[in-house]
């Protein structure tokens, strides 16, 4: 395993034994690349609230701290009991609806706000789709991601 996985493991369990939460980490190598930080324990579900929350903020303390290390397109990814693949099954759902609906009705179709990981996936959901163009849209907490037709019909 990656020594920085390891260093990073280290230093969330560090913070999260000294806030007093209940909760363990290990690392483990990730599928695409960087490192998988799983978290369990009794006070899993607090990581869970407000729809990760806490998890999102987790893991962009270790990207910041750390990831400037990992090569060009690898990240530190945290997950608890699961959430991050039910999540990402979820919004490659909703992206093929998306496409779908664009296709159907040749309007362009906004979601609402969404953080940078999940905009992520629905860019690469339909990133071989060549009729879509997918971009992100607005600033902070409030960007969204647009689908729409990259040769809309002309009325």
């Amino acid at each position: 395993m990656n020594e920085l996985c390891v260093q990073a493991q280290d230093f969330l369990n560090t913070i999260l034994s000294g806030a007093g939460f209940d909760l363990r980490v290990r690392a483990d190598e990730s599928q695409t690349g960087g490192c998988l930080l799983d978290i369990d324990g009794a006070d899993a579900s607090l990581l869970l609230n407000e729809s990760g929350e806490l998890l999102e903020a987790l893991q962009h303390l270790l990207n910041q701290a750390f990831g400037r290390t990992l090569p060009k397109d690898e990240r530190i990814i945290c997950d608890v009991q699961g959430f991050r693949s039910t999540r990402e099954a979820e919004l490659r759902v909703m992206a093929k609806h998306a496409a779908e609906r664009v296709r159907s009705t040749g309007l362009a179709f906004t979601f609402g706000p969404m953080n940078s990981n999940e905009r992520r996936v629905i860019h690469l959901a339909l990133a071989a789709d060549e009729d879509l163009h997918t971009e992100s849209i607005g600033e902070g907490f409030g960007r969204r991601l647009k689908v729409s037709l990259k040769n809309p019909p002309r009325s």
